[in-house]
């Protein structure tokens, strides 16, 4: 009778559909499925409309290559938008 006891126990969570929330708190590499948390982004400069290609965790000061307004700084993660 013991490996039907075993058997008919349930898991306190289910891993095949993880909650989304506890998997994006996760390491990029604990993950189910491996993924990064960094991405491209297109940023419309506010003077001159332009679309510039901006990396999410930019380390330096991106500017517009039209009118040399700054399009985002960088923090410790994350790079600042500005308005």
């Amino acid at each position: 009778t013991a490996p039907k006891e075993q058997a008919e126990r349930e898991m306190d969570i289910d891993l095949l559909n993880p909650d989304a929330r506890e998997e994006r708190s996760k390491h990029k590499l604990k993950r189910m499925i491996q993924s990064p948390n960094s991405f491209f982004m297109d940023v419309k400069c506010p003077g001159c409309l332009q679309i510039t290609t901006v990396y999410s965790h930019a380390q330096t000061v991106v500017l517009c290559g039209n009118c040399n307004a700054m399009l985002c700084q960088p923090t410790g993660g994350l790079a600042r938008l500005t308005e």
